[in-house]
């Protein structure tokens, strides 16, 4: 099985090693520092999961001189799916499936235009996992799950296969019927996560049982729910308490990926995260006050730290 990645940070660089390991024809896209250091020494994953050492790595920043591959796992940061979506055009052929492994809800919406509706499946990942320097990849934890599926809910023969290599890859991992709910469910998680993270400078080992943090930390996945069912987004009725029931039990030096990149002064996904959820909440008129001060709150670092 031929699989592209598309960026490859803490996701696609987890998921992609994983794959590779598991006896897959992997080809990272990547560029910079960290690109010269996969040709050169490999990628390495380190942390909950043990370590993994991928050498060669097959890697290049130029996805014509890959062709055709079987799945693209598309990892790029929210702000370049539009140009990446066309750069990797060479990689999609007729059967091939793109699946976004990204945050935020709309990131298949956007791809769906350029790669057509037929190439694009859903997709959420789970994993804490960051760039610590160049070629090497940091995971917080040993949790990893990847969901994917097709949009019209049926499952398919590339569904199938995908499903059986990443089991044989050692991650849990579910071919969804309902792919569109698995992806707001992630969405309530990560807005909260991302956003409450962030704007404390703090891991969620240190928030999640604060007395006076908790109660912001509730409210902010109350919302989101809320606006999820504005939506007619069929979400179950105990989302809030799986959320919560998560947010209790991850690793707790856990951040997200946004309060990595606000600390190291890097532009943030706060617009298609928290600020989505406001955008959403005014459309549909539904309050979002903790999510509103929150955005307010990390807005001046959206693009990175003030000058």
């Amino acid at each position: 099985m031929r699989i592209a990645v598309v960026g490859a940070g803490g996701v696609g660089g987890g998921f992609g090693a994983a794959l590779a390991k598991a006896g897959a024809d992997v080809t990272f896209i990547a560029r910079g520092a960290h690109l010269a250091a996969m040709k050169s020494a490999g990628l390495k994953i380190e942390g909950g999961r043990g370590e993994t050492h991928i050498v060669p790595t097959q890697a290049t920043d130029d996805p014509k001189i890959i062709g055709e591959v079987d799945f693209v796992l598309f990892c790029v940061k929210l702000w370049d799916v539009e140009s990446a979506g066309e750069r990797i055009k060479p990689l999609v052929g007729p059967g091939t499936a793109v699946i976004p492994l990204q945050n935020g809800i709309d990131a298949a919406d956007r791809l769906i235009p350029i790669l057509g509706r037929e190439a694009v499946m859903g997709g959420v990942a789970q994993i804490s996992a960051s760039i610590i320097k160049p070629g090497v990849i940091h995971q917080v934890g040993s949790f990893m799950r990847m969901i994917f599926g097709e949009f019209d809910g049926k499952i398919t023969k590339r569904g199938q296969d995908l499903l059986a290599l990443c089991q044989k890859a050692g991650f849990d991992a579910t071919l969804s019927e309902q792919i569109q709910t698995d992806l707001w469910m992630k969405f309530i998680l990560l807005a909260t996560n991302a956003s409450i993270t962030a704007a404390t400078r703090q891991p969620i080992g240190k928030l999640r049982d604060d007395p006076d943090i908790r109660p912001i930390i509730l409210a902010a996945v109350r919302e989101v729910f809320a606006v999820g069912q504005a939506k007619k987004i069929a979400l179950p009725s105990d989302a809030v308490e799986k959320v919560l029931d998560f947010i209790g039990h991850a690793p707790p030096t856990m951040k997200a990926s946004m309060a990595l990149d606000l600390e190291r002064g890097n532009r943030l996904e706060l617009l298609w995260l928290g600020g989505k959820v406001v955008e959403l909440g005014r459309e549909l008129g539904v309050p979002t006050p903790t999510h509103s001060m929150m955005y307010a709150l990390l807005k001046p670092y959206a693009m990175g730290a003030p000058a």
